[in-house]
């Protein structure tokens, strides 16, 4: 069986379309990821998402980590078991949550020790635990350690932190090969970093490349910055890393977001959008996004979207669907969340076709002329 192979099968200028063969099940590219953050893609059965054409899912170490725990999810059969999902996962490497979630961090060379933002226990996440976690979970893809500055903090922080990013994926690669079988069967991603600025992207894309990685992951992107800032980045960043590995934008994004990205050579997404979306009104469709607790959807009875093929738009209309999400009913939530990972998956598959067929350019031009009207 592969372990993991990447195949380009065609180009249309940057974008690029291909596969990741793995044990678990081929992924095609360029791919979204759902995110299942507690072994759960939120208001979604495994089958669902399966359904909607998704080839592979995210899970996070942070959140599983701090509860049901890694062990017992190991004592329990692995994360694809426990939560019924027989595909390809991959976990993040939980330091940005680390960094995010809670107030209470200390940052050294060694690692981050940690108050948990459930209850306040204190914790070490390493590079050498981070592995281990993900080792227990029964990775697929497994995430390198690192830590995720703010774009706006000075170039010498944003500097030193790269550094020592870089030197905690030299320590996340030992740890991941230490691994026994699980190491056999896994990927490992490292992860660039070095926030807006060329020259740093760049020292990082040449220190992750020296320790050599199975895909390479471009982070520190989507949080905040702006549309503009991280597509000039992305102008630069992609090209830095290996062509002949895959290029995953960590949590992007918008719709336009996943478009832009794969014309500037990205392979692999994942984002929390789709999901959060619909849990709270909003509906993602080809004419651009729809917010269903407008008044103007009371009595709207067209589908959501008239060229979409999921469930919500084959039996529900607008004015149900807003009904729902009016009265604040669970299955307004689940049906949004239904539709708007169909979406995803329609769009990355429409993607797909255009690059293969090398008009990705007209395609682009088209899905943003549609899209993004007034």
């Amino acid at each position: 069986m592969t372990r993991f192979a990447f195949s380009i099968h065609a180009t249309s200028g940057k974008a690029r379309t291909g596969t990741i063969a793995m044990q678990r099940g081929t992924i095609r590219t360029p791919a979204f990821m759902p995110v299942g953050t507690a072994a759960t893609v939120k208001a979604m059965k495994p089958e669902s998402v399966r359904a909607t054409g998704a080839d592979i899912i995210l899970g996070n170490t942070y959140h599983l980590m701090l509860r049901p725990g890694a062990e017992r999810v190991a004592r329990l059969g692995g994360l694809h078991r426990f939560m019924n999902w027989d595909r390809p996962i991959l976990t993040d490497s939980g330091g940005y949550q680390v960094m995010s979630l809670s107030s209470l961090r200390k940052i050294t060379e060694d690692g981050v020790t940690f108050a948990s933002h459930l209850d306040g226990s204190r914790h070490l996440l390493s590079p050498e635990r981070s592995m281990e976690i993900q080792r227990l979970l029964g990775s697929d893809i497994v995430m390198a350690f690192d830590e995720c500055p703010r774009a706006d903090q000075p170039r010498d922080a944003i500097a030193k932190s790269m550094a020592m990013s870089m030197r905690w994926a030299q320590r996340s690669r030992h740890a991941f090969d230490a691994g026994g079988d699980h190491a056999a069967a896994a990927a490992l991603f490292g992860i660039q970093q070095g926030a807006l600025d060329e020259g740093l992207r760049r020292e990082s894309a040449d220190a992750l490349s020296a320790i050599g990685f199975d895909g390479y992951a471009i982070g520190g992107l989507a949080v905040g910055e702006g549309q503009e800032a991280m597509f000039a980045t992305l102008d630069f960043a992609p090209d830095q890393l290996p062509a002949s590995a895959p290029r995953y934008l960590m949590g992007v994004g918008k719709p336009d977001d996943l478009v832009g990205a794969v014309e500037r050579g990205v392979d692999m997404f994942d984002c929390v959008l789709p999901t959060r979306s619909g849990r709270n009104g909003q509906a993602f469709t080809w004419h651009g996004p729809l917010n269903l607790r407008n008044a103007r959807f009371a009595e709207d009875t067209a589908p959501l979207d008239d060229r979409c093929g999921c469930p919500a738009c084959g039996h529900y209309s607008r004015a149900y669907l807003h009904h729902l999400t009016k009265s604040k009913e669970m299955l307004g939530a689940m049906l949004l969340t239904e539709h708007n990972l169909w979406f995803y998956q329609q769009l990355m598959a429409a993607m797909r076709d255009a690059i293969a067929e090398d008009r990705f350019a007209t395609f682009a031009r088209d899905f943003r002329r549609d899209y993004l009207a007034p």
